[in-house]
């Protein structure tokens, strides 16, 4: 507790001593300390403004490009951050509530859509993608960006105006206290430049005319660069102290703290400006690091190549000398001068024997030097320039070149390498825009009027009134029905006609009673899914209570880079082809049984929670889910069962028939093979008996006996073929009775389910043609 900042009440004598200039307890109304602890910030931050200034000159300063004396430079810096800034910002981001547990609690849902709509609606209205934009330009640049949020109200006749604004921040109007990380940071300030005429408006009824002793200037470098009037203003800064949990107002000038009151906003981090997006800090602090002084050495190297690249380059002319003597010659060569070349300069000397007496009409002035150092300057210019792109991670790939010749291996891994080296800046940009979500929906939740949030969602939810008036109409129309049936006795006993009605329909009696007693079921369960459902009551309950809110609801993002096309087609295909995979065994499982419906749902919620399908596909589910149980838990309606029998029929008729086709085509298989063999062997024994005969006829020497017995043999094997097919025309026949048979068997059952089908049919028009026993 004793190094915490403020945890103690320490003696006066030893505040004084230690930190008398810095501690604002000592003199509570005095802003001295407080100026003195923002002073300590901005020395601390000097270094890091003065190299920041230079950078933005030298990423784009009209001044500086316009002057045409200034050194030729090769514009690397402003190429780079066109390529890094759309590669970790290229949409506005997107809020998204969800509940922490997927457990489908109603008044959670409701809770995390019901936020989720105000969210989407505050940054719509508070212009986000241009104040991402900003923060995505400053971090890009000079490695940090920092939102500011706050909360304005206006009354508009009848109607109260309300909105959350977030704010950009210049680096040198955003301060904090002296620590090594965001956790050890006590307090936070943010300024803003007023005219005597707004800080009167402001300050006035604070602290009388203090304020009138600020600094009051004009600002002549943002005015130098169009950021700026010429009208004076004065920097007053706001200033959140998680230590003391005040806030307070100052300005240098002004003796006492303008203004100073508890926190008007009640924020989970008590800050209202989340985390700074950062690139890199030095370490053991805060302080940014631009990433171009990581390659400033290589950038200056090529801009000077570039310079001496364009001064040889003026040199890179045809320049020669001719004697100036000579009519014809010089009359010849002055003729030539008159045509106008440019780059080509011709030189007369008088004393062409001094200069040499070369027999050469003219000497041209050698440039070959010149353009092989040129070729040089630009191969070490070129080669500084991938020194460049290595340090920043920059690939060809993300500038849009290409190698024709590379794979579509390498081309993925260089994408993939220099998307890793910026994914750190593309993460912080979706942090803080996380973590404006958060803030935005704690400041709607704790300042927004209820009449205001539901215009800001158009939200549909009953309140609890609402839904106990609808709970209550309908038990009073079960409390009739159940009176009714208890009088329905007494009426029969008294009336004649009702009484003899019953004697001779007892059923009808019976059956007048269950549907009273299904009337009440269908009540009570109309009242139960009533009150099941969440009310606008419950919802405000659990978004007001910033404990509870935190517990059960999460806040996200969706992606603030743009997609790869190619990626989320691939992604979509597949999910469509798990869905076309899974839906079908699904459906066939909940038709089967249609109490499975809330598993096969949530089956499908957790196949298709990968590809972050939204809001809209879960709630599609859940309804399907719904329907499916209602489904399962309603009675057969009239008719419903003779439509199911008749399904049935027609699924055993198709069943039958299917099976009757199958025996007919084994019985034709069945006869073509026995038709096939019988040929194959009636074939086989011509051949035997055209071979028996062309043996007897040639040997002259067989006996007439070996001939009769050749004969008897033969007449036993025709008399054994023909029991064969005896025996094959006997199993065919066979099965054409087993068809038969199977036919009639169909048949008969088609007509015991035919006249079933009849009987019920003319039982249910009886039942409709009696008059029930309340109808007139």
């Amino acid at each position: 507790m004793a190094d915490e900042p403020y945890a103690t009440e320490p003696v006066a004598e030893d505040i004084r001593f230690d930190d008398e200039e810095f501690n604002p307890a000592i003199e509570p109304k005095k802003a001295k300390a407080w100026l003195n602890l923002l002073e300590e910030s901005e020395d601390a931050f000097e270094k890091y403004n003065t190299h920041a200034d230079n950078i933005d000159k030298q990423f784009a300063s009209l001044d500086r490009l316009a002057n045409m004396l200034r050194d030729k430079e090769f514009q690397m810096f402003w190429a780079n951050i066109q390529v890094i800034a759309p590669s970790i910002y290229a949409r506005p981001p997107v809020p998204v509530v969800v509940p922490k547990f997927m457990d489908r609690r109603p008044v959670y849902q409701a809770a995390a859509e019901f936020m989720e709509r105000c969210a989407v609606v505050a940054f719509d209205l508070t212009g986000i993608d241009e104040l991402m934009k900003l923060i995505r330009d400053d971090l890009a640049i000079l490695d940090r960006g920092v939102a500011w949020c706050r909360y304005e109200s206006a009354k508009e006749g009848y109607y109260q105006s309300e909105q959350v604004c977030i704010d950009f921040k210049h680096r040198k109007d955003f301060l904090h206290s002296v620590s090594r990380n965001w956790r050890e940071v006590t307090w936070v300030a943010a300024a803003s430049y007023l005219t005597r005429g707004e800080a009167r408006k402001r300050f006035r009824k604070t602290s009388g005319d203090e304020y009138q002793k600020a600094e009051y200037r004009v600002d002549k470098d943002t005015q130098q660069v169009g950021g700026a009037d010429n009208r004076e203003r004065a920097k007053f800064w706001e200033i959140w102290s998680k230590a003391d949990q005040r806030v307070l107002w100052v300005a240098k000038g002004c003796e006492l703290i303008l203004d100073e009151d508890d926190p008007h906003l009640e924020l989970r981090q008590f800050f209202p400006c989340p985390k700074p997006a950062y690139g890199t800090v030095q370490r053991g602090s805060l302080v940014p690091v631009p990433d171009v002084m990581q390659y400033k050495d290589q950038l200056e190297e090529v801009n000077l190549l570039t310079g001496r690249i364009h001064a040889l380059s003026d040199a890179l002319e045809a320049k020669g000398f001719y004697p100036a003597g000579g009519a014809e010659l010089a009359d010849a060569i002055q003729a030539a001068i008159a045509v106008k070349t440019p780059g080509r300069v011709l030189v007369p000397i008088s004393n062409w024997a001094a200069f040499g007496g070369s027999s050469e009409v003219i000497i041209w002035l050698p440039i070959d030097m010149i353009a092989q150092t040129v070729t040089q300057l630009v191969t070490l210019r070129q080669q500084l320039i991938q020194d460049i792109y290595q340090i920043t991670g920059l690939s060809d790939i993300m500038r849009g070149a290409t190698d024709p010749q590379e794979t579509l291996g390498a081309q993925q891994m260089k994408s993939e390498y220099g998307s890793t080296r910026i994914r750190d800046k593309q993460a912080e940009l979706v942090r803080l825009s996380r973590d404006l979500v958060e803030i935005t929906t704690e400041i709607i939740t704790e300042k927004f009027s209820t009449a205001t949030m539901i215009d800001m969602t158009q939200t549909q939810l009953p309140t609890n009134a609402m839904q106990k008036k609808q709970a209550t109409d309908i038990a009073d129309q079960m409390q009739k029905q159940q009176q009714a049936m208890q009088l329905l006795p007494r009426a029969v006993q008294q009336n004649p006609q009702l009484q003899q009605m019953a004697q001779q329909n007892p059923q009808q009696m019976q059956q007048v009673q269950q549907m009273g007693q299904q009337l009440i079921q269908q009540g009570q369960q109309a009242i139960a899914k009533i009150m099941a459902q969440p009310t606008l009551d419950q919802v405000l309950k659990l978004i007001k209570d910033s404990r509870m809110k935190s517990f059960v609801l999460d806040i996200e993002t969706d992606s603030t880079i743009v997609p790869n096309e190619q990626a989320e087609k691939q992604q979509r295909s597949e999910f469509v082809g798990m869905l076309a995979q899974l839906l079908p065994q699904l459906t066939q499982m909940i038709t089967v049984q249609p109490k499975t419906a809330e598993f096969c749902g949530e089956i499908l919620k957790f196949a298709v929670a990968p590809f972050r399908a939204g809001r809209s596909l879960d709630g599609a589910v859940d309804d399907l889910v719904d329907q499916m149980k209602q489904m399962a838990e309603q009675p057969p309606q009239p008719g419903q069962a003779d439509k199911q029998n008749q399904t049935a029929l027609q699924i055993e008729t198709m069943k039958d028939q299917t099976a009757q086709q199958k025996i007919k085509a084994d019985t034709a298989l069945e006869t073509q093979k026995l038709q096939m063999q019988d040929t194959h062997k009636k074939l086989e024994l011509q051949n035997q008996y055209n071979m028996k005969q062309l043996e007897v006829q040639a040997s002259s020497a067989e006996t007439a006996e070996k001939t009769q017995h050749l004969n008897m043999q033969m007449m036993n094997d025709r008399e054994s073929h023909q029991q064969d097919m005896i025996k094959t025309q006997a199993e065919i026949e066979a099965d054409r009775q087993k068809a038969d048979l199977a036919q009639q068997q169909h048949t008969m059952k088609m007509d015991d389910m035919q006249q079933r089908q009849r009987e019920r049919q003319a039982a249910q028009q009886f039942k409709m043609t009696q008059p029930g026993p309340f109808q007139p």
